[in-house]
């Protein structure tokens, strides 16, 4: 059997939390594809997370993807205490798996796709686009090794995560 034959099949949400916006983007329910969602404003915590779990049961997600900041020595950076908080309440919320996973260098990846965008144009967008990177490198370990990447938030024991 290939690792991909293992793959879950449905749509999962990429979530890039900043503190000024939260970039989401989702997946095709094969995993085929990443797409950018929207830009939700942060400065609002609750609001921001009402919006999320409304987006988690529009699009019928089987789990949110939540990017960790992590120094390039693989440490928590001093952003990640927020994001794990946000990533608790999302779990108490959404009755879905909240999984977190490495996010290093998704940002200035965006940054890079998005560098012909003017400086206000690419703010906008560049969530988006750093949610649908944390998202596409997901869905590709999942595909590749048959077992999703990162830990899982809540009560969500998922295969590969016990």
């Amino acid at each position: 059997m290939s690792p991909d034959s293992n793959f879950r099949r449905g749509v999962r949400l990429g979530i890039d939390w900043g503190v000024a916006r939260v970039g989401v983007a989702a997946c095709d329910p094969d995993g085929l594809l990443a797409y950018p969602v929207e830009t939700v404003p942060a400065r609002d915590q609750a609001a921001a997370l009402s919006r999320v779990v409304a987006l988690a049961r529009q699009f019928d997600a089987i789990e949110l993807v939540m990017g960790l900041p992590l120094a390039l020595n693989g440490r928590p950076e001093i952003a990640a205490e927020s994001v794990l908080a946000r990533a608790d309440q999302l779990a108490q919320y959404v009755k879905i798996p909240v999984r977190l996973v490495d996010e290093r260098l998704t940002s200035a990846e965006a940054n890079r796709r998005l560098s012909a965008l003017s400086g206000q144009r690419r703010r906008k967008v560049v969530d988006q686009a750093a949610a649908a990177g944390i998202l596409e490198v997901t869905l590709a370990h999942e595909r590749f090794t048959g077992t999703p990447p990162g830990r899982v938030i809540g009560d969500f024991i998922t295969e590969g995560d016990a």
